[in-house]
């Protein structure tokens, strides 16, 4: 038996001990897992993690979250694959005990890593996936979603493309599940602004594998009034670049979804369409203070101007810094409910998660395209906040998955 007088000092060892212990395991780091196409989409996904970076680097000097904890990422790579992005997160969990998994710009990979967060209960904000299965079809209460979804992008232009007047349609996008989507809800809702349009040509080329020559005869065979495009990247390099050697977009009307990002206009140099109602960013006309700030944050950092994509990077970031202060640490459950009616910065201004589907309110800019000084850009835009690109809330409901 320990004597009494040793009882005590080994009793107030170990407590002293334990008083030392216990601050410097509370400023331990929140660990994030990012899954993302990095090698498959360099042109996103390398200023994607600029502005993801540079938003956890302010976050961190200024203190962290929850009284001194900083943020720290492990990045991953899912080589634009489900099954490898599933590997992944469950590695990321199982052996680097993250307390968060984000991430995502591909539609496919997100609905994959919402299942796997459905099934082991683990919270997930998707950053960037653009299949509204995500959040509505497929989504569950683990999963919430930053950046608009293809509904809100077919909405976002449909207004301006009733405006114009055309009647016949053609219509180019991606054959998976971003451009079916896109598609379907630019028709229904052209429809309803403008009863009698006809939609006379639909050209759905595999992702990656476009002919564009041959889509660009199709179309013009079927002598549309106006063109509906959700080509990107390199398929839209081609389309644009032989669209133009064939005079497919002159004296036609273009309204094209996401044409309007730097990552999809540098490329093109002076190729790039003009005149075309896209959804895009104007980095040059954004003047909230939240994007001046950024904008200045950024280049000062990268020595270059943003892309929309840092945008994403740097807002998602935000939103999980907001959510996890709220929810007072990084209990799934606890996160869950932080994150209902959410408040968080953006460059775009404030937003919120609504509550109804997990879906931030972060909206689209809107607006034309033109050339200057040899390249693409997008000059101006009119923004569209992300509450009224949404559904009915009725509407919502139906669609969304209960889980």
């Amino acid at each position: 038996m320990i004597p009494k007088p040793w009882r005590h000092a080994l009793t107030a060892g170990l407590l002293a001990a334990a008083a030392a212990v216990l601050p410097a395991a509370a400023q331990e780091p929140i660990r994030i897992g990012e899954i993302n196409s990095y090698k498959a989409l360099p042109q996103n996904l390398v200023p994607y993690r600029n502005g993801w970076l540079l938003a956890q680097e302010e976050i961190n000097a200024a203190g962290g979250v929850l009284g001194g904890r900083k943020l720290e990422t492990l990045f991953r790579d899912d080589n634009a694959n489900p099954g490898d992005a599933v590997r992944m997160a469950e590695e990321l969990i199982a052996r680097e005990k993250i307390d968060i998994l984000s991430g995502v710009t591909l539609s496919h990979v997100g609905v994959a890593l919402a299942d796997f967060a459905r099934q082991k209960k683990v919270f997930f904000l998707a950053s960037g996936p653009l299949s509204d299965k995500v959040v509505w079809e497929n989504g569950n209460r683990y999963t919430y979603r930053l950046r608009s979804g293809t509904y809100a992008l077919a909405t976002s232009v449909v207004a301006e493309a009733a405006k114009l007047g055309k009647k016949r349609w053609a219509l180019i996008y991606p054959n998976y599940e971003y451009g079916q989507a896109a598609t379907a809800a630019f028709k229904e809702q052209l429809k309803k602004l403008q009863p009698d349009v006809e939609f006379v040509a639909e050209q759905a080329p595999p992702l990656g594998k476009i002919d564009a020559g041959a889509v660009v005869q199709a179309i013009a065979d079927a002598k549309p009034d106006a063109i509906f495009n959700v080509m990107f990247g390199s398929d839209l390099t081609k389309l644009a670049r032989e669209g133009k050697t064939r005079g497919l977009f002159q004296g036609r009307e273009v309204v094209s979804l996401l044409t309007g990002e730097p990552e999809y206009l540098d490329p093109l140099k002076d190729d790039a369409p003009e005149g075309w109602i896209v959804t895009g960013y104007p980095y040059t006309a954004i003047d909230t203070p939240e994007h001046r700030a950024f904008y200045a944050a950024y280049q000062k950092k990268y020595g270059d101007y943003p892309r929309l994509n840092a945008v994403v990077g740097y807002a998602t970031v935000k939103a999980l810094a907001a959510g996890i202060q709220k929810a007072g640490g990084t209990d799934t459950e606890k996160l869950i409910a932080a994150f209902k009616g959410l408040n968080f910065s953006t460059p775009f201004g404030p937003a919120t998660f609504r509550p109804q589907d997990n879906q931030s309110t972060m909206g689209i800019y809107v607006g034309r395209t033109a050339v200057k000084d040899g390249k693409g850009v997008m000059p101006a835009g009119t923004y569209i906040d992300g509450s009224k690109l949404a559904p009915p809330d009725d509407v919502v409901k139906k669609l969304r998955n209960p889980g």
